[in-house]
């Protein structure tokens, strides 16, 4: 597991202001650091991926340089992973898109729940990297049925998940069911409540970026 708050960097601001309850008020505010973190987290991302020397014309002469040879492709859950993923999307520019629909079914405990998918759009990803964007990888359900959806498209040849917040008991359940890939935390919590939320965590990402949902 890749632990962007194990070191000091700019990103630990952007959390700050993401957890703080009086910051959360301004939607805007919250969207913006969500999407600020996605890109820091993106970099450090990039770094891991595969690269091949090429040559470019300049106004002056050329210049030899490394370049991402991966084929990417860039998921996320609908609607709370938006700003997040968008962050991710404005560094991996060149990537193809895939998208999930998909949320918690009423239930009464956290051995009860279950995720609907309801909708699901995405290329070929067989031998791509594919990176999901999650911002708040709680219970991880839902972050595995996504990626087992997505994977009905071809095989990728690496799989990063990248999330804000992560809690202990998401991130070993999505170990246990996804060994192969790998994860890019920005801060990890140990605690989950009996509502499945991350403690202390920051609330709902959905709902502070977009308003309450009926």
């Amino acid at each position: 597991m890749n632990l962007i708050s194990s070191e000091n960097s700019y990103a630990g601001n952007l959390i700050a202001g993401l957890r703080d309850i009086e910051l959360q008020k301004n939607r805007y505010q919250f969207r913006f650091n969500m999407e600020r973190l996605g890109e820091i987290i993106a970099y450090e991302l990039s770094k891991s991926l595969n690269y091949v020397e090429k040559d470019f014309v300049t106004p002056l002469g050329s210049s030899s340089v490394k370049v991402c040879s991966d084929r990417l492709v860039l998921a996320t859950i609908l609607r709370a992973g938006l700003p997040f993923y968008q962050g991710l999307a404005r560094l991996f520019d060149g990537a193809a898109h895939a998208f999930i629909g998909a949320y918690r079914a009423p239930h009464e405990g956290l051995e009860d729940i279950h995720i609907n998918l309801e909708y699901r759009a995405t290329p070929n990803l067989e031998d791509s990297v594919l990176i999901v964007a999650d911002p708040m990888l709680a219970t991880g359900k839902s972050l595995v049925e996504a990626c087992h959806s997505l994977m009905k498209q071809g095989k990728p040849s690496k799989v990063c998940i990248v999330s804000a917040i992560a809690s202990q008991p998401g991130v070993d359940y999505v170990k246990e069911q996804l060994p192969d890939c790998e994860l890019w935390i920005g801060a990890l919590d140990p605690l989950l409540n009996e509502k499945g939320y991350i403690v202390p965590g920051l609330g709902d990402a959905g709902d502070l970026s977009f308003g309450e949902k009926l």
